[in-house]
């Protein structure tokens, strides 16, 4: 596959829960070191396309191309199921997800619970797979954490915790799911730090958020999508500073996007 190819491509993407249509045809790319951040009011459909994206939920129409790679579906409409468990595999593997709730493991300490998924589900050497995981412990600031479990730790804590385990697959996109509206504003703002450092990495990046500030500051393309559909979208200093729609402009007089 040529490596000018976008990390991530989403096409004509169209997902419903029965009669309910959530997505009715969205377009999103993410080209190798683009932050695409998602805004939009809850049931906007941000989430879906996120879990879509990741093979976490089956659409029924449309394409998804990791690397220039088309998911390969069985099946069509209510029916349509990918094809292979080893693509599926691969690409989840590849975009590392990180969730609102942390969904870490409670009885495993916070340097297993990094080190997991490297070791059990990519057989990788569990000794170079430690010392990675302490690396990115103390990449997101909580090296000092690696013995203590999950329940000890703030919601701040256990965030950057998610963000270090997903790091740890080392993949070629980071998706993040709400990654701050579980948390206090404080607490809030230690995410915020260490998703601004990714961003300034070069990181690929697909972020639905609640937070217009994050999304303005973090972001090359931002996508607002309302009822399903992609109501406007561009560079987040044209999208906040001069939206066109008025969805939009009604959306962020709503929402603090300092």
């Amino acid at each position: 596959m040529p490596e000018t190819a976008p990390v991530l491509q989403i096409r004509d993407l169209h997902k419903a829960y029965g009669e309910l249509e959530v997505i009715k045809g969205v377009d999103i790319t993410a080209h190798r070191g683009d932050v695409v951040s998602l805004i939009g009011s809850s049931g906007s459909g941000k989430s879906t396309i996120l879990r879509c994206a990741n093979l976490l939920e089956d659409s029924q129409q449309g394409e998804i191309l990791f690397k220039g790679e088309p998911v390969k579906w069985k099946g069509t409409g209510h029916h349509r199921h990918p094809a292979e468990p080893k693509q599926v595999l691969r690409i989840r593997t590849n975009l590392s997800m990180v969730f609102q709730q942390f969904n870490l493991w409670s009885h495993m300490t916070i340097l297993q619970n990094v080190m997991e998924a490297p070791v059990t589900v990519l057989g990788r050497d569990k000794d170079e797979v430690e010392a990675a995981a302490r690396g990115y412990l103390d990449k997101v600031g909580i090296g000092d954490k690696c013995d203590v479990y999950p329940a000890q730790l703030s919601g701040g804590q256990q965030q950057r915790a998610a963000i270090a385990r997903a790091l740890a697959m080392e993949p070629e996109a980071l998706l993040f799911d709400e990654p701050t509206s579980a948390l206090d504003p404080e607490l809030e703002q230690e995410v915020v730090r260490v998703i601004k450092a990714l961003a300034e990495e070069g990181r690929t990046m697909m972020i639905v958020t609640h937070d217009m500030k994050m999304a303005h500051d973090v972001s090359d393309h931002v996508v607002f999508l309302h009822q399903g559909l992609i109501e406007e979208e561009g560079a987040p200093a044209t999208l906040f500073g001069a939206p066109k729609s008025e969805r939009l402009k009604q959306f962020l007089s709503s929402t603090d996007h300092g």
